[in-house]
């Protein structure tokens, strides 16, 4: 299990700077990959829902492709959001030091009772914040935090151009099957242990410190910038004023 003192010490320094296969038995069970430097990765709820959209909004035409498997526009993209259920579903979130979401998962669970077992993941990663793995961190996030839950598959629907996604879910060794243009990947989940749960725990407690920590940051910075805006103004003022 992973240090807590380490996992702490990675927050702090981060926040400085839908169908199940038909035969379930045969797909790969999920490995957890190592971790080589601690991603704070927190639980979104419902109050975060604007910058939830602010950050699929920021996604250009070809992104959204990939996201959505068709270019949204803006209203469906809205609608998409708005539609967002955080009591039955999960959406993960990182943050940069700036509190901008660079990255967003969403692991979705079926309504239909019959496929409770399984959950659907997809993800978006703001280009600025590309090819440092955070595709696959979330990816690992949800997964671990899905076979806690119970979750036995998971599935990733992708289009067949989506490398990134579908290197994702390869190298976490789920089975990809090409039809066309579509891609269908799927991955059987491990049976949680007392070990997972309390990682997931402890991750989310070092992602809620670590945001807690930006916010700080960010409130410090804005009030030192408006300290230094009347120090100038005075001392223009002062410059404007004959003696």
């Amino acid at each position: 299990m992973i240090d807590p003192g380490n996992l702490f010490k990675g927050s702090i320094d981060a926040g400085r700077d839908l169908l199940c296969a038909q035969n379930p038995s045969k797909a790969p069970v999920a490995e957890a990959r190592p971790v080589a430097n601690l991603v704070p990765i927190r639980s979104l709820g419902a109050n975060h829902r604007p910058r939830i959209l602010q950050h699929l909004l920021a996604l250009d035409a070809g992104d959204r492709h990939l996201r959505f498997g068709y270019a949204a526009q803006d209203a469906q993209v809205r609608r998409y959001v708005d539609s967002l259920d955080f009591e039955r579903d999960e959406i993960f979130g990182i943050y940069n030091r700036k509190l901008e979401l660079i990255a967003v998962a969403h692991l979705a669970y079926p309504p239909d009772p019959s496929f409770e077992s399984c959950a659907e993941f997809g993800v978006s990663v703001l280009p600025s914040a590309r090819g440092r793995g955070y595709g696959a961190r979330l990816f690992d996030r949800a997964a671990m935090h899905a076979a806690n839950d119970g979750i036995r598959m998971l599935f990733i629907h992708a289009l067949s151009e989506n490398d990134a996604m579908l290197k994702i879910a390869r190298n976490a060794g789920a089975i990809v099957q090409r039809d066309g243009t579509e891609s269908e990947a799927y991955l059987q989940l491990p049976q949680p242990t007392l070990d997972s749960q309390v990682k997931e725990i402890i991750e989310e407690q070092v992602a809620q410190t670590d945001y807690l920590i930006k916010v700080q940051a960010n409130q410090f910075w804005s009030f030192l910038s408006n300290l230094q805006r009347i120090r100038r103004d005075v001392v223009d003022e002062q410059e404007r004023t004959p003696y």
